[in-house]
């Protein structure tokens, strides 16, 4: 049997994806000792009581200075606290990476706070579910899906192999991206989904009673799928929208624009440009379900 590829690592946050990824750890024997940091003392005593960590505590005294990598899974819009409680206890050789859907922003509050010989190579699961916490997490959510990463110039090429490794490891597919690419990237594929999805089903919350009721009674296949979507943890997306708000803005500015263009084909009854946009888009679901990621 091959050696862990770490002797310990720190998960900051234990929530699905800290706790997916954990499970996945240990399934896949890539590490020896795993702990939890998290300010939920909730989150705590379920991680343990799951036995998806071995040690758990809100302390970073007790849980940085052995860590040999540390995961950051606490939402984006915390990342300058987390790297300020952490930067103290961080030991020489240690490696960081996070699972932020936004990139610029970890990058920026988190470096000040990193001593020397410490490498942050900068992560994105393309993977997740409308649920939340250390019980919603299994150790499959990774297995064929994106691992996009982030690493600056310069940094230690041994340290970002570990984490390439650990995420194949686990099953994922590993992406190298510019962290500007990547959150503009991410602003069409997936936050600009999920500001949508709120908004309708925040439309639909705002109907008379008896109109709302009927909404939920009868709800399609199309509803349904964007009340999954916007029952996502509101704290992260929150994080997510204020720090990527430019390519937010920049895609959500675009598609306020087609819709603007659907919006005049229906009213003046333009058929087979209608027809020809939906035939367009239909495609992008066939090349998804080529590519398995359906």
């Amino acid at each position: 049997m091959s050696s862990p590829l770490f002797k310990t690592v720190c998960f900051i946050g234990i929530g699905l994806i800290g706790s997916s990824l954990a499970r996945a750890v240990r399934k896949h024997g890539l590490a020896e000792k795993l702990i939890a940091l998290d300010i939920s003392e909730k989150a705590r005593t379920a991680a343990l009581a799951l036995s998806v960590v071995d040690q758990a505590t809100d302390d970073p005294a007790q849980a940085i200075p052995e860590a040999d990598l540390i995961v950051i899974g606490a939402p984006v819009g915390a990342t300058q606290a987390v790297g300020e409680a952490i930067g103290p206890y961080l030991k020489a050789g240690a490696i960081i990476t996070d699972v932020g859907s936004v990139k610029l922003a970890v990058i920026r509050d988190l470096m000040p706070s990193l001593p020397d010989g410490v490498t942050f190579v900068p992560g994105h699961p393309i993977a997740g579910t409308e649920h939340s916490g250390p019980e919603s997490g299994f150790a499959e959510l990774f297995e064929g899906r994106w691992q996009i990463l982030t690493p600056l110039p310069g940094s230690d090429q041994k340290a970002v192999d570990k984490v390439v490794a650990l995420w194949k490891g686990v099953g994922s597919e590993v992406e190298i991206m510019d962290p500007h690419h990547h959150d503009k990237v991410l602003a069409i594929t997936s936050h600009l989904p999920h500001l949508i999805a709120y908004t309708i089903v925040g439309t639909a919350n705002d109907l008379e009673g008896h109109m709302q009721q009927e909404v939920i009674k009868f709800s399609a296949s199309g509803f349904r799928d964007f009340t999954r979507i916007a029952a996502s943890d509101p704290i992260m997306w929150r994080d997510v929208f204020l720090n990527n708000r430019e390519a937010v803005l920049e895609v959500l500015q675009r598609f306020t624009e087609d819709l603007t263009a659907l919006q005049r084909s229906i009213r003046w009854g333009e058929g087979e440009v209608l027809q020809k946009r939906f035939t367009e888009t239909r495609a992008i679901r066939r090349a998804i379900i080529d590519a398995k990621q359906a």
